[in-house]
């Protein structure tokens, strides 16, 4: 029966929580979902754009993000018609972002206290992760947190990255479930596509950066890492 508060009066999505038996694993994003690490990318392109008397809009962060390195760079470089090549971009980044990881680097709200539950329950867990790794281990030499996971895939170990879904497909293949039984979180439109595309249970956990995008059809938009229909889902 439609909903009379719904818009239009339309059926409203059912946003009621499925058994917890369906995730058996979990697979996480890394930038902007276990860390702050968008918000820092942010500064380094505004950065390099700055020197070039450009700025990094929110509609070319919205490009840029979830996408592996050398795409989302291509993308500033269409974006504005800049005189550069990937190549150099990249190396112009890599010798702004450490220092301000040092300065700026945070888990997001909820990640430390959902992945100690998860490792007290025994579930097998991942990182799928678009960046380089490089980068990666500049962020967890950083944390300590590298062993808390089975593995990190980074975009250098897929040929096609997100919004494909070979990144999550290969997770669910290494955690040893079926990916609808793995639950995928992500932050980005193009994380989420690639989990959706992969057939995992997907949510969806927007931040700050990424709280105004539109997602595919997930099973879940969490308000953050502390939501509790998370820990319903993997019965913790």
């Amino acid at each position: 029966m439609p909903d009379p508060n719904a818009p239009n009066g339309s059926t409203p999505p059912d946003r009621s929580t499925p058994s917890i038996t369906r995730c058996q694993a979990v697979t996480f994003d890394l930038d902007g979902l276990l860390f702050n690490t968008e918000s820092i990318y942010v500064k380094v392109g505004d950065t390099i754009l700055q020197r070039r008397g450009k700025r990094f809009t929110r509609e070319l962060i919205d490009q840029m993000m979830g996408l592996p390195t050398p795409l989302a760079l291509q993308r500033m470089i269409d974006f504005h018609g800049l005189d550069a090549t990937v190549e150099e971009l990249q190396a112009e980044g890599d010798a702004l972002f450490p220092e301000l990881l040092d300065r700026y680097l945070a888990p997001m709200p909820g990640a430390p206290e959902l992945l100690e539950s998860i490792e007290r329950a025994g579930i097998p867990r991942g990182i799928a992760t678009s960046s380089r790794r490089h980068i990666v281990d500049l962020i967890m030499e950083r944390t300590g947190w590298r062993d808390r996971f089975a593995f990190i895939l980074t975009a250098e170990d897929v040929s096609r990255g997100k919004p494909e879904p070979e990144i999550y497909l290969e997770s669910a293949r290494r955690l040893e479930v079926e990916p609808a039984r793995m639950m995928v979180l992500e932050d980005s439109t193009q994380g989420a596509q690639a989990a959706v595309a992969a057939g995992c249970y997907t949510v969806a956990v927007p931040g700050p950066h990424s709280r105004h995008q539109q997602f595919p059809p997930v099973q879940l938009v969490a308000e953050s890492l502390e939501d509790p229909q998370i820990r319903l889902l993997l019965g913790l």
